[in-house]
């Protein structure tokens, strides 16, 4: 052997060593051996950073704004919702979730479609009482497996690919993996569905910042319109539909305040206070197409800066403090929308304009982001641990769906590059307001991306150095000697390895 191959050798043990050590983060370890491939002379200056051009890269990012827009839209949500309310074991919860995580990692990059579902995990796991764990480690599993049945659902499939093209000319289409792939996709479902009392039961993480605070008795408010899923619907029936995790604490008909009964019946016009987590209450005015306050009159962004919510508490010398929302002029003065309110031990039953502010109290802001901390220092405002909330956001519905679908068909059909369709696709999603810009940036995984552009030019040493040459001629002349299920063993092993 070369003093290269030896080099290229040793700079992939060594990479796999510092893997398994786990001292230092992926990301972090393949930068490692990129910088010590490139000492090495194995990789030249020249080509070193080829590997963040590549269309893997361009791919796995793409896909993971789509997924991050999928998730935003809630329709995933909504169908896991309402599969959840006939599916109440904990096994056959795990079934589901896997088998979800399988079909969506063939549609999306597997890592997105593992992310799209997390919630939905966490969800099941709080109701059953259940640690998180049960469901995250065999989606984990499912996602890799669904990956395996199209071309874009993992990153090897793109690269063999793209080498399939480099050899013969045609590239596998986006379904060749399929036949296979199902079938891996539907044994590891099977395994998963019977072998999950090897998997850590009692794991639970520490809380977050977030789940920390609970703050769960928000109040805000949303008109019923001629749309809404509310009209002519009962007070009992709405929170029955909305699993008792919503509340209507008061409701305004003709402008003169009512207390909610059971049997009253929601028209159209009537304003209704609710109350519930900030989770619940945008699940709850989205599913049901109620005009939200503030929606309707949001507050105008700077050039370039997005609209967005924060939290923030009532400090004990803010000027808010005996004042209202409608009495500061808050949307005219300083451009934010009040849009919920949390008061500890007690109901809010007015109307956001109308809701006197105290100290301690916990509210929400919509604003522009650039501008909303500055605002809130000047209104003598706390901002809260920094938690993801969709209170104040508009979805999409099934907009992110059909780009997704447009993008697959075109690739499936050969019209477009895999490259050029997820790019297009994941650019119309933040065109369309699908996906906020910010959000999009949030939802690409920049580790991921860092780890396959360091990783491209050092793995592709083997191949510059003729270690593969060398490794394909051992397979082959130990292959030759073995029944073909053996040979198959054997050249899966060295693969995985």
């Amino acid at each position: 052997m070369t003093l290269a191959q030896i080099l290229s050798i040793a700079v992939l043990l060594g990479m796999m060593a510092l893997f398994l050590w786990g001292r230092f983060r992926y990301d972090v370890v393949a930068v490692m051996a990129l910088l010590a491939a490139v000492a090495g002379g194995i990789v030249a200056p020249d080509d070193a950073f080829s590997g963040f051009s590549d269309d893997i890269v361009i791919i796995v990012g793409s896909a993971l704004v789509l997924s991050g827009a999928v998730q935003r839209s809630g329709v995933i949500e909504q169908l896991m919702r309402l599969l959840q309310k006939r599916v109440t074991r904990v096994r056959s919860q795990l079934l589901l979730l896997s088998a979800s995580v399988g079909l969506g990692s063939a549609l999306v990059k597997n890592i997105g479609a593992l992310a799209m579902l997390m919630p939905a995990a966490f969800q099941m796991a709080k109701k059953s009482n259940s640690s998180p764990s049960v469901f995250l480690m065999p989606m984990a599993f499912a996602s890799l497996l669904g990956g395996l049945i199209t071309l874009i659902g993992t990153s090897p499939n793109i690269i063999v690919s793209r080498v399939r093209e480099e050899m013969t000319g045609q590239p596998f289409g986006m379904f060749d993996y399929a036949p296979v792939g199902l079938g891996l996709t539907l044994v590891g479902l099977i395994f998963l569905r019977f072998g999950y009392r090897l998997l850590p039961m009692d794991r639970r993480a520490a809380p977050t910042m977030g789940e920390a605070l609970d703050i769960h008795d928000y109040a805000t408010e949303a008109k019923i319109v001629a749309q809404s899923a509310a009209k002519d619907e009962r007070v009992s029936a709405f929170i029955e539909r909305h699993d008792h995790e919503v509340a209507i604490t008061m409701f305004l008909r003709n402008g003169v305040r009512a207390t909610p009964w059971p049997d009253m019946l929601l028209r159209e016009g009537d304003i209704l206070i609710l109350g519930g987590t900030p989770d619940s209450l945008e699940r709850a005015i989205a599913r049901d197409r109620l005009d939200f306050v503030g929606t309707s009159e949001a507050p105008q962004s700077g050039e370039g800066d997005e609209i967005g919510v924060i939290e923030a508490v009532v400090g004990p010398g803010s000027p808010l403090v005996g004042g209202t929302a409608g009495s500061l002029m808050l949307r005219q003065r300083y451009g934010i929308n009040l849009i919920a309110v949390s008061r500890r031990g007690e109901r809010i039953v007015r109307r956001m304009p109308n809701v006197v502010f105290r100290a301690g109290d916990v509210i929400v802001l919509q604003g522009p982001l650039g501008a909303l901390p500055g605002t809130l220092t000047e209104l003598g405002a706390l901002p809260l641990a920094e938690r993801e909330l969709r209170l104040g956001s508009v979805r999409k519905g099934l907009l992110p769906i059909a780009v997704l679908a447009v993008a697959m068909a075109a690739t499936a059909t050969g019209a477009v590059p895999v490259t050029i369709a997820f790019f297009a696709a994941a650019a119309a999603v933040v065109l369309l307001g699908a996906l906020p810009l910010r959000d999009a940036y949030d939802h690409v995984e920049w580790p991921i991306l860092i780890m396959l552009g360091a990783l491209i030019p050092v793995s592709d040493t083997l191949r510059s150095t003729g270690v593969t040459e060398i490794i394909g001629t051992w397979l082959s002349a130990t292959a030759s000697g073995l029944p073909p299920w053996g040979a198959v063993a054997l050249i899966m092993a060295a693969a995985m390895a």
